[in-house]
This record gives structure tokens, C-alpha cells and sequence, in this order.
């Protein structure tokens, strides 16, 4: 059984001062000494990152429960010594080839041939799927498509031991419905998306603390995408997914593209994008930034414009893809723990199309 993610409940506020005091001069100790292992981000030039500077980064509302005086304190568990990849398989039809043995495959990592230790079809492995929606303006006429296509989606995706989460972006990122695989509590969740084309007030810069001050329009696309990969993702294990219903276009981010593609990365999530607007049309550049960052990761762009059958096929895509997958395990060669980047490439003997993410990030030291 999977545990999502909760806000602690805080008992030293229950607690006389003096006494509260001596037990946190007591107890902090051994709340640093936790929170040690959790590895620095590796782009310090990119933005402002979540897990060093709480203040200054990104913040998810949480929508789902009342605020909470304390943010939640996280540990990391990384198995240093083994890569496993998940992916799948075409050919040149586009078609799904569910059926190949491990023979066919060869794994490549920074150019030096790895060898293969495990390797299985991944189809029962539970699934964890968080749904982006973005609710800028440029999407009034097609979310109400988004919310009932979507809900339909995880309805007939999700199995006992699955779970989804829904988040919201515009000039905020809301939590809509925490981890869940509840039809009904999935519903409400799509029900709360709203329209927000800008506002004076924005979110949190953590939970429970006083609202800032925001530009009057934004689509923190970047922001939305960092915090369901980092804030829910990342301690989760089995098969991981995020789905954006977005037009691409990002306006008003704290962070970056690389951002949210590194956070996607260090949490194993594949993203996939429904690229979806009122107009029908992708306009700027956001449809070539999601391909970057749904290949990189081993999904892919599927453009719908506002056609309901379109959105509603993209969908199936998605889940025949996220039910026909291979898991393949290495022990990398190179065994340093630098937290650099490794490329990695998954070939076939007959020269088949393999998607998959691109790399990962070693652990360090």
C-alpha cells in the first residue's frame, strides 16, 4: 500500500510554551539529521528551487483540506546501484509491440553497452497519474471537455492499487484532490477547476503562511509541473505518470523548463501533453518546449485543439501505452555517485522505436 504525502499534525502547538520549547531544543536534532539525505538541486542557475529556499520558490495550495501551521517534512530513499527504465515499444506503423523477450534489447548508457539484469512486461505494476489542468484563460471554452473526458479516463484507468491527484495552474497552482482512487472524489476534484485569468493576490509561499503579492495574469506551467513531480511524485514508487491539458505556453513561472524536466527526471515520471486550446491552434512556442519535455522523460505530445473525440483518443493512447510498458533493470558501469546526468538509450535488434526517458540523475555522495 502506497502512503501519500500529509501535512504533519504539529503537537508541540498543543503543548505550554516552556514545555514546547524543551522539546523542540530536544527533538530538532534528529529532524536535521533526516532531512540530510535529501540531495541539493543541480541546476542552481536555473531558478529558485523548492528544496533549498522554501520562501522563494514555487508553492502548491492545497485546496483539499484546511491550512496547516508546518510543512511537511520529507526524506528520500534512493537505490544507488540499480537503473530500472520503464518504456514501450513500436513499430514503424505505430503500432504497440506488447510481446518481445529481453533479447531484443540492448541498453546504452553515456555510449558504453550495459548489461541487462532484469526484464519483464510491466502491466500490473501499481500506477500513480497526476492530471495538470491548466485553467488560464485560454482554455475557458475546452475545460469543461478536460474535466469530463478526464474523469472518465481515470475512471477506466485506475485499478485497485492505482491512485491519482489532480492539480489546477494559472496564476496560482492549486491541489485539487490529493491522492485517490475514488470515482467520486475524482469527480470532485475536476469539478473545482475554475477559470482564473488573473488576480492581485497569489498563493502561499508555504502552506499556512500569508498570501503574496503576484502579476495580474500568468500560467505557471514550469511551477505546476516542478511541484507534481517533486512535491507528490518523488517518494512515491511503482509507475508514474503526469498528464498536462495545456496549450504549452507558460507565462509567469518562478522556474524554468529545465526545472520542471529535472524534477520529472530525479522522480521517474513520464510526462505526457494533450495539447489542447480554445482557438484549436497551438500558438508560440509551447508546443515545441512540451515535446522537449515529454520526450526527454518518455512520453510524447499528442495534439487535440478543441476536439472532444480527439481528446477523448488521446486519452485511450495514453492508457494503452501506460498498459503495455517493459521494465528493464541495470547496474550501470559508470558506479560514481556525482549526481551528475547519464544518458541512456534503449535499442532493439530490429530497429523498433523505444519510448522512453532519455537519462537520469546519479545519486551523490
Amino acid at each position: 500500500m502506497k502512503f501519500p504525502n500529509r501535512v504533519a499534525v504539529t503537537l508541540l502547538s498543543r503543548l505550554p510554551l516552556a514545555l514546547a520549547l524543551c522539546l523542540s531544543m530536544t527533538f530538532a536534532p534528529s529532524l536535521v539529521s533526516q532531512t540530510q539525505n535529501v540531495p541539493p538541486p543541480k541546476n542552481p542557475d536555473t531558478g529558485p528551487q523548492t528544496n533549498t529556499d522554501e520562501s522563494s520558490g514555487p508553492a502548491m495550495r492545497d485546496r483539499t483540506k484546511p491550512q496547516q501551521e508546518e510543512n511537511p517534512v520529507q526524506t528520500l530513499k534512493v537505490n544507488v546501484d540499480v537503473v530500472s527504465l520503464l518504456f514501450n515499444v513500436k513499430d514503424k506503423g505505430g503500432h504497440l509491440l506488447p510481446n518481445l523477450n529481453k533479447d531484443e534489447f540492448q541498453v546504452i548508457e553515456d555510449g558504453k553497452p550495459q548489461n541487462i539484469k532484469y526484464f519483464k512486461s510491466e502491466s500490473e505494476l501499481p500506477l500513480t497519474i497526476g492530471i495538470l489542468l491548466d485553467t488560464s484563460a485560454s482554455q475557458e471554452a475546452v475545460l469543461p471537455i478536460e474535466q469530463e473526458v478526464g474523469a472518465k479516463f481515470l475512471q477506466r484507468i485506475l485499478r485497485k492499487d492505482d491512485e491519482a491527484f489532480l492539480i489546477s495552474f494559472d496564476v496560482n497552482v492549486d491541489l485539487l484532490q490529493d491522492f485517490t482512487n475514488s470515482e467520486r472524489d475524482i469527480r470532485k476534484g475536476m469539478q473545482m477547476a475554475k477559470i482564473n485569468a488573473g488576480g492581485n493576490v497569489g498563493g502561499a509561499p508555504g502552506i499556512g503562511q500569508g498570501p503574496i503579492a503576484i502579476q495580474p495574469k500568468g500560467t505557471l506551467l514550469y511551477d505546476a509541473v516542478f511541484l507534481a513531480a517533486h512535491d507528490k511524485l518523488r517518494s512515491e514508487v511503482g509507475r508514474k505518470a503526469l498528464i498536462l491539458l495545456t496549450d504549452g505556453e507558460d507565462q509567469g513561472s518562478q522556474l524554468k523548463l529545465q526545472d520542471a524536466l529535472e524534477a520529472a527526471q530525479k522522480s521517474d515520471a513520464i510526462v505526457y501533453t494533450l495539447l489542447i486550446s480554445d482557438s484549436g491552434v497551438a500558438a508560440g512556442t509551447g508546443a515545441g518546449l512540451m515535446n522537449k519535455l515529454c520526450d526527454q522523460t518518455g512520453g510524447r505530445v499528442i495534439h487535440v485543439g478543441n476536439n472532444r473525440d480527439k481528446l477523448e483518443k488521446a486519452f485511450d493512447q495514453v492508457a494503452s501505452e501506460l498498459r503495455s510498458q517493459y521494465s528493464i533493470g541495470y547496474t550501470p558501469t559508470n558506479n560514481r555517485h556525482d549526481g551528475g546526468f547519464r544518458k541512456v538509450e534503449i535499442k532493439t535488434k530490429d530497429g523498433y522505436k523505444v519510448q522512453a526517458r532519455k537519462g537520469y540523475y546519479a545519486a551523490a555522495s
